[in-house]
């Protein structure tokens, strides 16, 4: 039974591994494409406009690198920079607001923080492009 749940899990690992990452990716790319081309529409009032040019710079950071994502192309470097942009957006917008992200509205982006984190180590997994093009175990 060990055997079976083994071999199990080491099929799946590398496939459920490329499901997180595309889900991420979607997920992220709309956060700067609200930036960058206003769609989805801000609800929220919050977007200035135009954007200060450190704005404008994580809208295509986040618009690029979630499609580099969800496609798994680069996915390494391009989630270390993404893990480090999250990482500033944190300190910056959520850290100085209170201590606990639970207050201070940052749990998503300490949370892809770690995501992009856990992807620079682990790759894109087995459907990725990275894997297509390079043949390389994820």
């Amino acid at each position: 039974m060990a055997e079976l749940n083994n071999t199990f899990y080491s099929n799946w690992t590398p496939r459920v591994l490329s499901i997180l990452r595309i889900i991420t990716g979607f997920l992220f790319l709309w956060h700067g494409s609200q930036k960058l081309f206003a769609f989805p529409p801000d609800t929220s009032g919050m977007m200035p406009s135009p954007l200060p040019p450190i704005i404008l710079i994580a809208g295509i950071l986040e618009f690029f690198g979630g499609l580099l994502i969800l496609f798994g192309l680069l996915t390494r470097p391009v989630a270390f920079l993404l893990s480090g942009l999250m990482a500033v957006a944190y300190f910056m917008g959520h850290g100085l607001l209170a201590f606990l992200p639970l207050q201070n509205g940052g749990e998503l982006a300490v949370l892809y923080c770690f995501v992009f984190l856990f992807f620079s180590v682990a790759g894109g997994g087995e459907w990725s492009l990275d894997r297509l093009i390079w043949k390389r175990e994820s």
